[in-house]
């Protein structure tokens, strides 16, 4: 049986637009979904006519994380390594990734976003590292948000669980710009990597990433044992047992 396509892609004028594509599971971070990802990801790189990589979606969540009715199956080790090779290969891309986000963002689409090299953010954007909520720590994300992210801010986002909106992702750094217009703000950062040389921009991406790079090269490995660990844990087992039933788990403190 042929596979549902999860992720759109195209090319227009030297961009590569992949665009998750799995309204049903808030485009979740399921196996077919991250395996479809990788070869759009690969695609782009190899093609010589792509200067830099657009990475949207449909719907109104741009990634809600892990698939957490995968995830409710126990065996998540493979899984983990999965989600952490993506968002290497979207760091180590020889190509700019662009970011382009109108709805919620949850979890491990956190990572996506801080694996990507320019991010905007339109109005109908929501953060929330929602980990701590489901006896879970956003361990693989951090690799990509960390060293984004203001420390204080992180902190407090990453400890609390709360949400917040595009111009307060803007001011601590996960994202590059907070936009009213995510379709104006798109054109006008793909319009510039247009007028680039794909030469300079295949020699400066690399100044920017290695300190990401050697963070992934020094823990990854430790990063998804942790994530794998937390998930096969019985708090994460109640944590996303409440979640998809919409009720609170039984460590909240009334």
């Amino acid at each position: 049986m042929n596979e549902d396509t999860l992720v759109q892609y195209s090319v227009d004028r030297a961009i590569a637009r992949i665009a998750l594509d799995s309204p049903r599971n808030r485009n979740a971070l399921s196996t077919a979904l991250v395996r479809q990802l990788n070869d759009a990801l690969s695609k782009a790189a190899a093609d010589d006519g792509v200067r830099a990589v657009e990475l949207t979606h449909t719907g109104t969540t741009f990634c809600a994380g892990a698939d957490l009715s995968e995830a409710s199956q126990g065996g998540m080790a493979s899984s983990t390594q999965r989600v952490i090779a993506l968002l290497r290969s979207i760091v180590a891309l020889p190509k700019p990734v662009v970011g382009s986000i109108d709805g919620h963002v949850r979890a491990g689409g956190l990572g996506l976003v801080g694996a990507c090299d320019i991010v905007l953010a339109g109005p109908a954007s929501t953060f929330a590292f929602t980990e701590v909520r489901l006896g879970l720590a956003p361990a693989m994300i951090s690799l990509t948000t960390l060293p984004r992210m203001d420390p204080r801010a992180a902190s407090r986002y990453y400890l609390t669980g709360e949400t917040f909106d595009a111009p307060a992702a803007a001011r601590i750094g996960l994202v590059t710009e907070a936009v009213d217009d995510i379709d104006a703000g798109t054109m006008a950062v793909l319009d510039a990597l247009r007028a680039a040389s794909p030469q300079g921009l295949r020699e400066t991406k690399p100044l920017l990433t290695p300190a990401i790079l050697a963070g992934f090269d020094s823990r990854a490995i430790e990063l998804a044992e942790l994530s794998a660990r937390l998930f096969g844990s019985a708090e994460a087992a109640e944590g996303m047992a409440a979640f998809l039933a919409k009720r609170r788990p039984a460590w909240v403190a009334q």
